[in-house]
């Protein structure tokens, strides 16, 4: 039986074709945002090399792109609200493009540092603004389609990922330089999302500029109030940093620590990413039986769980089972999260741009504070802070039920 308390009424029996047309357009544009960050992390470990970088040191560069996202974070939700979530994904994801092209450029023919380090907080501030821009949109279209979906959206984000580790892999293995790769799949991005963001919703009256800045800014401000809305962002947070980490760490870290090759550390990415589709594929399902909190409950644990296996297994193949089931436990929270912060749509700019800034801190802090510690203990084991900080996560959990009616 159905939760009534966490879980989206019965979807209507007609739904207005510009509807499923923006439905499409924004899986399309979660996609390609998936692409174009995976197309980056399948090659950090080849740029590592290239730039001939300790794992404190990646880590520090990492960052970049992570201060890149986090500024961006505070405004979204403004800038979204003026322009409207199609025009702020069309020029967030022109940025996307130009800081893959710096950085490929940079790292396969320069070898520059600082170039990377520019291009990736280039990628971040782009890949950051749009992604509270089609958050809110695709809360948007969930609210008309009258089911479960914004875990189908990442699922597209997580497909596109899995595109992205496998065309990473493959190039690194035929040695594709670093340059080509970004600078094609850099094209291939922002063009497919142009298209994919014709097709949203109209835009609200208040996105036309004639609303009062100052009355978007109070409200802007009255979001960081709310202790629905931190707890859902501290939440995030926890969740951003889970999978984060393997985004950033698992193909180096499974490198170092079980000494496979940069094709095979580049394929264990993929099977992260496999992890977090197909959770977030199935648990729409799911959530719509039995509500938010006790689905996200369960798979919290089981990426707590799947986490530690990957560390501690001593076997390949276990490990690479842990990360499987470790994608599978991630992949709920950060966009549930998101839907319920924009659970009531008038406040969902404000509210989703607070989740975002603190889910985002995961970013600016998990890659220096994992590369630093890998310096000590070791990259593989220095990925045990993820379980550790998962099970506490579980107590905030029940904040992500819908408020009253």
């Amino acid at each position: 039986m159905q939760s009534t308390a966490d879980a989206p009424t019965a979807e209507p029996r007609l739904v207005p074709r510009p509807v499923l047309a923006a439905r499409t357009g924004v899986a399309v544009v979660f996609a390609l945002n998936g692409l174009a960050v995976a197309s980056w992390f399948s090659r950090v470990p080849a740029v590592r090399e290239a730039l001939g970088l300790s794992a404190g040191r990646l880590g520090l560069l990492l960052l970049a792109m992570s201060v890149g996202a986090l500024l961006a974070m505070p405004t979204a939700g403004l800038v979204t609200q003026r322009l409207g979530p199609a025009r702020t994904v069309a020029t967030s994801t022109l940025l996307v493009a130009v800081g893959m092209t710096i950085v490929g450029l940079s790292a396969g023919l320069a070898g520059s540092v600082v170039g990377v380090a520019v291009g990736l907080f280039a990628l971040g501030y782009g890949s950051g603004t749009c992604d509270v821009a089609m958050n809110i949109e695709g809360a948007a279209v969930e609210r008309r389609l009258g089911r479960t979906i914004m875990p189908r959206f990442h699922a597209a984000w997580s497909l596109g990922s899995v595109a992205g580790a496998g065309i990473g892999a493959g190039a690194a293995r035929v040695g594709v330089p670093v340059a080509v790769h970004l600078t094609v799949l850099a094209a291939v991005v922002l063009v497919g999302t142009l298209l994919g963001a014709r097709s949203f919703l109209p835009a609200p009256r208040e996105t036309d500029g004639r609303a009062e800045p100052a009355a978007r800014r109070r409200a802007q401000l009255a979001a960081w109030r709310e202790p629905r809305t931190l707890l859902i962002g501290l939440l995030v947070l926890v969740m951003a940093f889970t999978e984060g980490s393997a985004n950033d760490w698992v193909a180096v870290a499974f490198i170092d620590g079980y000494g496979v090759s940069e094709a095979v550390g580049a394929a264990v990415f993929g099977v992260f990413v496999v992890g977090m589709t197909l959770g977030r594929t199935v648990g729409t399902i799911a959530i719509d039986r039995w509500g938010r909190v006790p689905v996200l409950l369960g798979t919290i644990g089981l990426a707590a769980a799947g986490a530690a296996c990957a560390v501690l297994a001593g076997s390949g193949p276990v490990a690479i089972v842990g990360v499987a089931f470790w994608g599978l436990g991630a992949s709920l929270g950060f966009p549930v999260g998101m839907s319920a912060a924009a659970d009531d749509e008038d406040r969902a700019p404000a509210r989703v741009s607070v989740v975002a800034v603190i889910g985002y801190t995961a970013f600016l802090a998990g890659p220096p504070l994992l590369g630093l510690l890998g310096d000590h203990v070791g990259t593989l084991r220095a990925l045990l802070v993820v379980p550790v900080l998962l099970l506490p996560t579980l107590a905030l959990v029940p904040a992500l039920r819908p408020p009253a009616r």
